[in-house]
């Protein structure tokens, strides 16, 4: 059928899916499911630009005002589960797009697909910025009674201005802390990445601070971290994008993002103040046998503020 226009202008085409699991390698899991193409969120840094191309669509205005959606997704899914067995092998739900963006609330294809992952109990990581992921708790909590699951915010930062300009169209981040508390409440294993860190935009010590400080105090069972990664389309939109809202920082990038990544002094001096402010919140990346609980938390240096080095771009 033809694409249907709702609220915020997007047009929502509706198709049709001959397999739902993706096998992919050299992951920390070996399956992908993505009920949805395209995102409403409209991410600015959002990795998912650079395969827009696979679809005949630009990395620009394309990704945030056309999306995909499978509609039988649920359907494929539980019959590809009933004909292999994935045993312990990890399912990552929502790698290519959020499966809890807006139009969620109207399709229910995540929930249908949560419900055939509990009819045949397989092992989900779900990542999303949506706060519609607490409709699914119930879910959530069944499937974790069965075998493993979890859910990870993406939460970059708290600091308002640069969520309102790399994230036009998510939930506020304090909206996604509340999510973490009640998918923890209802039994539901959940945390934080804050992905990306945005060199010269989130990635000031204090605004980090202030990012941790608020996951601590959301319960979370755990918090990861990267710095912003550029390649192909993702690349020419972000730096449109920069040039548009923050062309004091054009240069700087330049220098920075020679490549894909950061360079290798700047991800050095990153991974180090994160490494100091988590242990101050006692935050750090979940271990073995961590899951289920929350860590103390850890005080810095000399029981006081930690010191921090200087982030800049």
């Amino acid at each position: 059928m033809g694409s249907v226009r709702r609220a915020g202008g997007a047009a929502y085409q509706e198709i049709v899916c001959r397999s739902a699991l993706n096998r992919v390698d050299g992951m920390p899991f070996r399956w992908t499911l993505n009920p949805y193409r395209g995102c409403t969120h409209a991410c600015h840094y959002c990795f998912a630009r650079r395969y827009q191309s696979q679809l005949e669509l630009g990395e620009g205005e394309d990704f945030s005002s056309v999306v995909l959606v499978k509609t039988n997704f649920p359907e494929v899914l539980a019959r590809e589960l009933s004909g292999r067995r994935l045993g312990d092998q990890m399912v990552a739900l929502g790698t290519a797009t959020d499966p809890y963006q807006p139009i969620e609330g109207h399709y229910r294809v995540t929930r249908r697909t949560l419900a055939a992952l509990v009819g045949h109990p397989t092992p989900v990581g779900l990542v999303t910025k949506g706060t519609l992921v607490v409709r699914d708790a119930d879910l959530l909590a069944e499937l974790s009674r069965r075998t493993r699951c979890t859910v990870t915010f993406s939460l970059p930062t708290v600091d308002e201005d640069a969520w309102r300009k790399l994230e036009p169209g998510t939930a506020h981040p304090r909206q996604r802390l509340r999510a973490v508390r009640r998918l923890r409440d209802a039994g539901v294993d959940a945390g934080v990445l804050m992905a990306p860190i945005v060199p010269g935009i989130s990635s000031h010590p204090a605004k980090i601070e202030r990012t941790l400080e608020a996951i601590a105090d959301s319960g979370a069972n755990y918090v990861g971290s990267l710095l912003l990664h550029l390649e192909g389309g993702t690349r020419r939109h972000f730096l449109e994008f920069l040039a548009r809202e923050y062309p004091q920082l054009v240069a700087g990038y330049g220098r920075l993002y020679a490549g894909k990544h950061a360079s290798a002094s700047y991800a050095t001096r990153f991974r180090t103040v994160m490494g100091v402010l988590q242990a101050k919140y006692g935050l750090q990346k979940e271990r073995a046998g961590d899951r289920g609980r929350k860590p103390a938390r850890a005080p810095g240096p000399d029981g006081g503020r930690p010191r921090q080095r200087r982030l800049r771009l």
